[in-house]
């Protein structure tokens, strides 16, 4: 066996509050099956495996900044915390690494880099790996999925929508965020053109039925992803 992959592979769940967003990112991994297993797919829901590091993906979820993280980071059975986000805001990294988080990855990085870092961290590395900003979540990111991106909607787009549909305004948008209320607005108006809607009512309708609302649900893989 290669020196640089462990001797099992890291065992993985994945938090997210949507199903597609899980499936997705286990997707990036699933060609690194040697260096990581993943071994539960959770939405909404708390685990009930120990793993040795729980990916935490912040598609629509409070950051690190928020209490849903603390819960994680609390599980005994959630191994080594670690943060997949396309918001690198020097504040939120430095609440994450007061926390205690042992990784924070950018979504610009791809499931190589992924996978190699989540070993890194397993074998003891504390790493903040990637940089990003609003122009490069718009240019950079295509992996994994997210809801709405089948209707051509970006992750930044989509994140939105859903956080539309779930009932928020749009300054309460920016402030989870971390966008400009002037960006958030351009979000919602590329997104509306995409969606062929015209008013906010629309637009949460169109979420409801396209799959913009948080989902319940764990997928268990006991034999690996």
């Amino acid at each position: 066996m290669p020196s640089d992959l462990p001797s099992r592979p890291v065992r993985v769940a994945i938090r997210n509050d949507y199903e597609i967003v899980v499936l997705g990112l286990a997707e990036i991994l699933r060609p690194f099956s040697e260096q990581v297993e993943i071994v539960e797919l959770d939405a909404s829901v708390q685990g009930d495996y120990n793993v040795d590091i729980t990916l935490y993906d912040t598609f629509s979820q409070s950051h690190v900044d928020g209490t849903d993280i603390d819960e994680v980071i609390a599980d005994p059975g959630a191994g080594k915390v670690v943060i997949y986000t396309w918001n690198t805001d020097p504040a939120l990294v430095a609440t994450a690494r007061r926390k205690g988080v042992h990784g924070y990855i950018a979504k610009t990085v791809d499931g190589d880099s992924l996978a190699d870092a989540l070993v890194a961290i397993h074998r003891g590395r504390t790493l903040f790996v990637g940089r990003d900003d609003e122009a490069v979540a718009e240019t950079r990111i295509e992996f994994g999925n997210w809801p709405g991106r089948v209707a051509g909607l970006t992750a930044r787009e989509a994140e939105v929508i859903s956080l539309i549909t779930q009932g928020l305004r749009n300054q309460d948008i920016a402030d989870k965020t971390y966008l400009s209320i002037n960006s958030v607005k351009s979000y919602i108006r590329s997104a509306y053109r995409k969606m062929d809607v015209t008013s906010r009512s629309q637009a949460v309708l169109w979420g409801v039925e396209h799959g913009m609302l948080p989902d319940t649900t764990r997928i268990k893989v006991p034999g690996g992803f």
